[in-house]
């Protein structure tokens, strides 16, 4: 065997391994994220205005500190990071933390906080919740049902996140009320199943919220249209609040929303 033919043959071995730790890793994600009983922390930063004022080599290092910080916690939680700047004037960066104890969630955002970059992130926002199984479509007709299985898009430019508080008047409806108000809700979200994708988490006792919503679509005409029909429904004269703050950014690569930090 010669040695040119022995070096291509590692250069695959470990391209093939690299894409299967990968693909395994991605599905790994995908499960965590769609069990019941994880917890999920919102954190949303700012940085600060010395932060811009720094040289690009020093940010580009700082960038490098966060990326290890997150290959450190991978086996614990699980991190997606959406950018906002540009499109908030109060925000700039969201994390979105996984995890099956929030205390993982915690320790990752302290050490984040404690890092280069981290020391010149203001706090704006942070949202905490858990995932549930879904307490309504049980109840829903068949046909109903079997709308909700459309696959959801994939691959979406957009992420937009809004926090809801429900009225008491809400929580001290019968199972039977919410239900009925539940299914006039979801009716209205079927048009849009194919380019909106969203996700529910479970805040009352872990936040001052009792709902956080979690959008991801690369059609934002549609979402709007979501929302307004939501507006018309019966089951809003129970919001509370319904967002206020409402988060808005897009879905990049980690890399490269530490790349636009770094410049």
């Amino acid at each position: 065997m010669s040695m040119r033919y022995l070096y291509l043959l590692i250069v695959c071995s470990l391209f093939v391994c690299g894409t299967l730790g990968q693909a395994q890793a991605e599905a790994d994600r995908d499960k965590l994220l769609k069990e019941p009983g994880i917890y999920a922390t919102f954190a949303v930063y700012k940085a600060s205005e010395q932060w811009w004022q720094m040289d690009s080599p020093a940010r580009a290092a700082a960038c490098a500190e966060i990326k290890k910080i997150v290959e450190r916690y991978a086996d614990r939680v699980t991190v997606d990071v959406h950018l906002l700047r540009g499109l908030s004037e109060r925000a700039d960066i969201l994390f979105r933390v996984h995890s099956k104890e929030m205390i993982h969630n915690q320790n990752f955002l302290l050490d984040l906080m404690s890092s280069q970059l981290g020391k010149q992130l203001k706090s704006v926002d942070t949202f905490n919740g858990i995932t549930k199984t879904l307490n309504y479509v049980p109840t829903f007709p068949d046909e109903l049902k079997t709308e909700l299985k459309t696959p959801p898009p994939q691959a979406s430019t957009y992420v937009i996140v809004v926090p809801i508080r429900k009225d008491a008047k809400w929580w001290n409806s019968g199972q039977g009320v919410r239900s009925d108000m539940m299914k006039e809700h979801t009716d209205a979200t079927v048009a849009y199943l194919k380019t909106v994708k969203r996700k529910l988490y479970h805040s009352s006792g872990l936040d001052d919220w009792d709902f956080i919503t979690y959008f991801e679509t690369s059609k934002l005409d549609d979402f709007n249209n979501l929302v307004t029909g939501l507006l018309k429904v019966k089951e809003n004269q129970h919001n509370q609040v319904f967002g206020d703050p409402l988060l808005l950014g897009t879905i990049r690569p980690f890399d490269e929303i530490l790349d636009i930090l770094s410049r």
